[in-house]
């Protein structure tokens, strides 16, 4: 983690209705993924059970059987993308709850993220630049 330099934005705590206001919008994204992993949990299960209440997972048809191996494996990719967001949220609230006198703050450079930023995306763990100069580092 860089040290400050002048020209740099400086760490400022937010305030505690921020900090209310962004556990509230964490608390709304954990209910909303778990309640979507819920359904993904109830299609992934439906896939194992025929229509006719046949446990087998054999379908009568060749077409069947791949439109179903499809359907299973989009089912468990959504719902694998939707556990990795449950726990960015989650790792976020253990930080507001933690440590609420620094969050907001980038864990890069140690500067503020910009509330903007955080009411858009609630889990941030980075400024703005750092996150560009890391995704500019993925290319």
């Amino acid at each position: 983690m860089a040290p400050q330099t002048g020209g740099e934005k400086k760490f400022k705590s937010l305030t505690k209705k921020q900090l209310q206001m962004l556990e509230k919008l964490l608390l709304e994204e954990r209910k909303r993924v778990l309640k979507e992993l819920g359904q993904w949990d109830e299609t992934l299960n439906n896939g194992q059970q025929g229509a006719d209440g046949d446990l087998s997972s054999y379908s009568f048809h060749m077409a069947d059987q791949g439109t179903d191996a499809m359907e299973r494996e989009k089912a468990f990719l959504f719902a694998s993308k939707e556990g990795r967001f449950l726990w960015h949220v989650n790792q976020a609230l253990r930080r507001l709850y933690k440590t609420p006198e620094t969050f907001g703050q980038c864990q890069h450079c140690e500067g503020e993220i910009a509330i903007e930023r955080l009411e858009a995306l609630p889990h941030a763990r980075y400024c703005i630049d750092c996150k560009q100069r890391e995704e500019d580092a993925k290319k």
